[in-house]
């Protein structure tokens, strides 16, 4: 039996067709792959919510700054969710099903207060991008052992991205006294 016919006849177990995509990748590394990137993917979404909340609730002297720098980040985050969901799909894993999916794989903690001063909105974006930078240099080693060069290549297009965030965070948030004005 090749490997195709393997896959497809494990698509019909129990009497019906399973959601899986025919790869040339180990179902380890399917398991292992689909889930990093899950995870990554429900982190996407926590950080987008809390980038739209901030984008929302800000207010101050920097209002309209930091606004458009919210809502550029959003969209930012917002468009990498559909790739990465793509990309469980294409190495034949699946993906997150609902929002209490995303809140059991989330790792990024939700930021529920009622107030946030504008300084700690952009410090605590740049610490979940830096946290997500993290898991996703961790799921492109995971992708190299696995020799899945599509995600590894994705991932280090995604994680140009979250440097990108987190630097124009991290220059938002430094004050007057940080920068000599």
């Amino acid at each position: 039996m090749g490997k195709l016919s393997k896959i497809l006849s494990r698509d019909r177990s129990n009497g019906s067709p399973r959601l899986d995509t025919p790869t040339d990748l180990s179902s380890d590394a399917t398991t292992e792959i689909s889930h990093a990137l899950n995870v990554l993917l429900a982190d996407t979404y926590a950080v987008y919510v809390k980038t739209k909340n901030f984008h929302w609730r800000i207010s101050g002297p920097h209002f309209r700054s930091y606004h458009l720098l919210f809502d550029e980040q959003a969209k930012e985050l917002f468009d990498t969710t559909d790739d990465l969901a793509e990309r469980v799909r294409k190495i034949g894993g699946t993906t997150v099903r609902s929002i209490s999916h995303i809140q059991k794989l989330q790792t990024v903690q939700d930021n529920e207060r009622e107030f946030v001063a504008p300084l700690d909105m952009l410090r605590e974006l740049m610490n979940d991008n830096k946290s997500m930078m993290t898991a996703m240099r961790e799921a492109h080693e995971l992708a190299d052992k696995h020799k899945d060069i599509g995600t590894a290549a994705m991932l280090e297009t995604f994680i140009d991205g979250a440097e990108k965030r987190n630097w124009f965070l991290f220059e938002a948030s430094r004050t007057a006294d940080e920068t000599g004005h």
